[in-house]
């Protein structure tokens, strides 16, 4: 990693961390060459990722002012796992699985509208119930190519099915395809999220692939209206 990348890496764990609040400015330029005894180029490059990224605004005449960047409170718009996102975040979560059935059909015709190309295959299907702070907020279904799993442990769904696709087994996650889309509960949702009758809920569907283009893991993950939202952050380039 050069010496922007680690620059870069440092200032936005400080942000994420809050050390760095929005609406606050990062040292300027010529600061952060003495913090780092770094040259001028390489600060102006890590400054410039960042600001990419939706960290910063740089105002000229000021320096770089640190912006709202976080975009999501669940996962919705990157490929972060549950649990990753609940720390960052440091609410008190639970992980209820009520749901684990091997060698079961994966259910094409819920993910088509995603455009990815799929076909009956056997999955491990997971499904789970995330309680936030006490509250029963989102259900998610994963089902997971057994193909590219053959073996998913039950105590990998009740803890972190990406700790275990990443650190045991090896597998690199590279993108996902999602969609989302405003449902009426139905009964499942509502004994599962305490829903009243003609409650909402926000669905997000997505198709999991891996570095090598394969897909192996389709999640409908089903949230609570009043709980969800959804933020993002955009950029306008100049042609």
């Amino acid at each position: 990693m050069n010496k922007a990348a680690l620059i870069y890496d440092d200032l936005m764990q400080k942000i994420d961390r809050d050390v760095y609040k929005p609406g606050t400015y990062l040292p300027s330029e010529h600061q952060l060459c003495q913090l780092y005894g770094i040259s001028r180029e390489t600060g102006r490059k890590a400054l410039a990722e960042l600001a990419e990224n939706g960290y910063i605004q740089k105002i000229r005449g000021k320096g770089s002012i640190v912006i709202e960047h976080r975009q999501y409170e669940f996962p919705v718009s990157g490929i972060v796992s549950y649990k990753e996102l609940a720390e960052k975040m440091n609410v008190t979560t639970e992980n209820v699985v009520y749901g684990f059935e091997e060698h079961v059909s994966l259910p094409v015709q819920m993910f088509t509208s995603l455009g990815v190309e799929m076909t009956t295959a056997p999955v491990t299907a997971v499904k789970r119930v995330r309680v936030i702070d006490g509250e029963p907020d989102i259900i998610d279904k994963d089902y997971i190519l057994t193909s590219i799993v053959p073996k998913l442990p039950k105590a990998a769904a009740e803890d972190s099915l990406y700790a275990y696709f990443e650190d045991v087994l090896g597998l690199e996650i590279a993108y996902a395809t999602k969609e989302i889309t405003m449902e009426p509960a139905n009964d499942e949702d509502r004994e599962q999220l305490q829903l009243d009758p003609g409650a909402y809920v926000a669905v997000v569907r997505s198709v999991t692939s891996l570095a090598d283009a394969t897909p192996f893991q389709f999640t409908e993950s089903r949230h609570r209206a009043d709980k969800f939202r959804f933020r993002d952050f955009a950029r306008r380039t100049k042609k």
